[in-house]
């Protein structure tokens, strides 16, 4: 069980340290994406490829998956523009919101009841990065694509949970990192006459950044929840993960010392969602003590 938790521990931790790689990545944010899509997806392929465990898909399974790969490479490509135009700290930030476009998203796509507190916890979240975006004004464009970033990172999971009630996880997670990689690279051409890079090609410390990046915050984290998943319940998962943001502001606090750039307003404002957050932490907990006695009573 501690090994477990120290699993899902370090899994949460790496998915932090996305943020810090995005900004020691000299690269723009599309070529960061194309290139960790390229390495991600060639590594699954030979890691599950090997093992057999990733299976054939019908066409319309394959198309569904790949377009879910596709909203997975713009979320990462807006994650990774937020940091370029404002900072690490910020990104995470709005990357809170999720938790609020999650609540509208899921029962429109599921068809089910809105969560009303769900909802209410997540405008909590919107009201904070608001904050920030009144009174820090530099970093208004970073906000914006972050904001969108988070919009899209609340689709893909609840599609993926559909997807895992008729295959695995290792084959929808490789052939919806390939989906994501050719859809992106179909764009590529288009992106890069919008925003022109001087070398397609990383040099040696980007590529060693990058290939940190894909295997370790990828391939390897996916690989450390999944196993954590199988002695730890759902609760402690979504609990752990409530984590990401905050493991994320305190590395780029550490690494390149953000808390000196920010003002008050973003830490008042950062407040109000760690607020949210904790309040969700109560609500998990409440909810899993109600589950444990409802199957006592049984």
């Amino acid at each position: 069980m501690k090994k477990a938790f120290l699993q899902l521990h370090l899994a949460v931790f790496l998915a932090g340290f996305t943020g810090i790689l995005g900004r020691l990545i000299s690269m723009n944010e599309g070529m960061i994406v194309w290139y960790r899509l390229l390495f991600t997806t060639i590594t699954m392929a030979l890691l599950y490829g090997l093992s057999k465990k990733i299976k054939r898909l019908p066409v319309k399974d394959l198309l569904q998956v790949g377009a879910v790969g596709f909203i997975a490479a713009m979320h990462w490509v807006t994650f990774y523009g937020s940091i370029k135009y404002a900072n690490v700290s910020v990104a995470l930030v709005c990357f809170s919101s999720i938790g609020f476009f999650t609540a509208i998203f899921e029962p429109i796509i599921l068809r089910k009841q809105i969560n009303r507190i769900e909802l209410i916890l997540g405008l909590m979240t919107i009201c904070g990065i608001f904050i920030i975006f009144h009174f820090d004004t530099q970093y208004k464009t970073g906000i914006i694509i972050g904001v969108v970033s988070a919009l899209l990172a609340a689709l893909f999971p609840i599609y993926n949970r559909q997807f895992l009630k008729r295959m695995n996880v290792e084959t929808m997670l490789t052939w919806q990192q390939l989906g994501g990689f050719i859809t992106l690279s179909a764009l590529l051409p288009f992106y890069l006459n919008a925003f022109p890079v001087d070398n397609f090609l990383p040099g040696p410390e980007d590529l060693f950044w990058l290939l940190i990046l894909s295997w370790f915050c990828s391939v390897i984290a996916f690989r450390f929840s999944s196993n954590a998943l199988k002695r730890l319940s759902a609760f402690t998962v979504n609990l752990t993960y409530n984590l990401e943001p905050v493991y994320g502001i305190l590395l780029a606090f550490i690494v390149f010392g953000e808390n000196k750039m920010l003002s008050k307003w973003f830490y008042f404002g950062f407040a109000v969602i760690a607020l949210a957050l904790i309040i969700h932490v109560f609500m998990l907990i409440s909810y899993e003590k109600k589950i444990l006695k409802e199957s006592g009573s049984v």
